[in-house]
């Protein structure tokens, strides 16, 4: 199939994005990327989620409508990802009457198929999740209900609203997420089955009183309520894929879309998302992509626990866009949350990307234009270090092809401290013509550089553009094609930060 469509979550916009946000957002962008170096048709959407109660309080708290509040933070969201180069097709905002039209059309589709039920509802809530809480599901602090995520008290509500029948989905989310391996690291698609099987499923309320939530996507026949924001948000991936606006696009991405998730939403993701998707006749996604969380200070980053570490900071300490993405994605995990400092992050800049890429690059360009005047015609490549390079570019495709971005990293690191030890090994400032050791190498950067293209974009083509090769499709590279090199330059690519050992 070669429509590849990557999703990320769309983001509560009650402040700017930091580095949680970056982390998804730039593993999302690394896959689309990779998917458009190996020629596949990419769609890539990313976005602001700009409904519900959290918009509707954090508008009041800054004494703005909510429409002024999200139309500002649209532009922010938006300059952010621009200065972290994040390739997205679309930004979505739920405000948008293309997602709106979407979001009712759907509630009343469902209700026309039995599927919604209007009764009433007693429980706890949490404001920033937008969600109620079953006995089971919280935590208690000296003796009182609290937010396990958000770690804030819930508040007990009771109102009359409109119910979603999750519970008839269970044996088909079973079936769904047994046998069809959506669901990615399959431990996570186990911990759903754990609990459906252990608690089974109840109802889901959908909607909210208008005099509770005022900033919403109304029920289409009934005024007094506004949608839940959780099932408003995630009818996002399909308005985006144009399900309203141009179903043979709908069809033609929909078929291999891929949603990036932080395991905090998977619940949504899953059990609630593959039902809604049954109940609107369209076929579940075909990956969930689920990762675990950055620590800072013992707790997952974010604004609730006031951790946050930003982007503005990554930016200037990393010396724009390419350092920053790469350590995002050299921390990227999915099964184990991932504590970051900033000694840790300053360790994995300077010693892979300033002393082995970056001090690679700038050994071999110089001696280059020393010895050979910056051209270095095609020479057979040595045996050993050939194969090397394709050994590690075979793994690198492989772990990229199964969304194992830092794992793919590690294998062009590895092949570059070959590359470095091949230069001390063979010495080639001594000798009179080194063309047949250049070569090689020059082989060896051209293809970790177009392997590193996804990961650091605006270096990888830097260094073409000097070295005179092109980024192009690695399933095809094959060695010793290229006729010249011509070396009109050997940059200082990643300048070296001060170890500080701050977070």
């Amino acid at each position: 199939m070669n429509t590849f469509y990557i999703t990320t979550p769309i983001y509560y916009p009650n402040g700017p994005p930091h580095i949680g946000h970056a982390y998804t957002t730039v593993y999302a962008d690394v896959l689309a990327r990779f998917a458009r170096l190996i020629e596949k048709d990419v769609f890539f959407l990313t976005g602001n989620d700009e409904h519900g109660l959290k918009i509707q309080r954090f508008a009041e708290k800054l004494g703005k409508t909510p429409k002024e509040v999200v139309d500002e933070m649209a532009v922010i969201y938006r300059d952010y990802w621009l200065r972290l180069n994040i390739s997205y097709d679309y930004f979505i905002r739920t405000t948008d009457s293309v997602h709106e039209k979407v979001v009712m059309s759907s509630f009343e589709k469902l209700y026309r198929k039995g599927y919604v039920y209007k009764d009433k509802y007693g429980g706890l809530y949490c404001v920033d999740c937008e969600k109620y809480y079953l006995p089971g599901e919280y935590v208690e602090v000296e003796g009182k209900p609290y937010c396990p995520i958000h770690n804030k008290p819930l508040e007990y509500l009771e109102e009359e609203t409109y119910y979603f029948k999750l519970s008839e989905f269970k044996d088909y989310l079973l079936e769904v997420l047994r046998n069809n391996k959506i669901v990615y690291p399959e431990e996570y698609s186990l911990e759903v089955i754990s609990r459906i099987e252990k608690e089974g499923l109840r109802d889901l309320s959908i909607a909210r009183p208008v005099e509770r939530v005022s900033w919403g996507v109304k029920v289409p026949f009934d005024p007094n309520y506004v949608i839940y924001v959780w099932f408003d948000a995630l009818l996002n991936y399909i308005t985006g894929a144009g399900y309203a606006t141009d179903l043979e696009r709908f069809e033609k991405y929909w078929a291999n879309v891929h949603h990036v998730v932080g395991k905090d939403i998977l619940w949504f993701h899953t059990a609630i998302w593959f039902s809604i998707l049954k109940g609107l006749d369209i076929p579940p996604p075909k990956k969930v992509i689920v990762h675990a969380f950055l620590i800072n200070k013992g707790l997952k980053i974010g604004k609730s626990a006031g951790n946050v570490i930003s982007i503005d900071d990554l930016l200037a300490r990393y010396n724009g866009p390419d350092g920053v993405r790469y350590i995002l994605s050299r921390v990227f995990n999915m099964s184990k949350d991932s504590e970051v400092s900033f000694e840790l992050m300053d360790a994995i800049y300077n010693d892979e990307l300033a002393d082995t890429y970056g001090n690679l690059i700038r050994r071999v360009g110089a001696l280059a234009i020393k010895k050979l005047r910056g051209k270095i015609y095609r020479r057979e490549v040595d045996k050993k270090l050939s194969e090397q390079i394709m050994v590690k570019m075979g793994n690198y495709l492989e772990r990229m092809k199964n969304y194992d971005v830092p794992g793919a990293i590690i294998e062009i690191m590895d092949l570059l401290r070959e590359g470095n030890a091949y230069v001390n090994n063979t010495r080639p400032w001594e000798k009179e013509d080194p063309s047949k050791e250049l070569y090689g190498l020059l082989e060896l950067i051209r293809v970790s550089t177009i392997a590193l293209a996804p990961v650091i974009p605006s270096v990888a083509s830097k260094v073409a553009d000097e070295f005179g090769f092109k980024i192009e499709n690695p399933e095809k590279l094959q060695l010793g094609m290229l006729e010249r090199y011509n070396i009109r330059n050997a940059p200082i690519l990643f300048k070296k930060v001060p170890a500080q050992g701050n977070t």
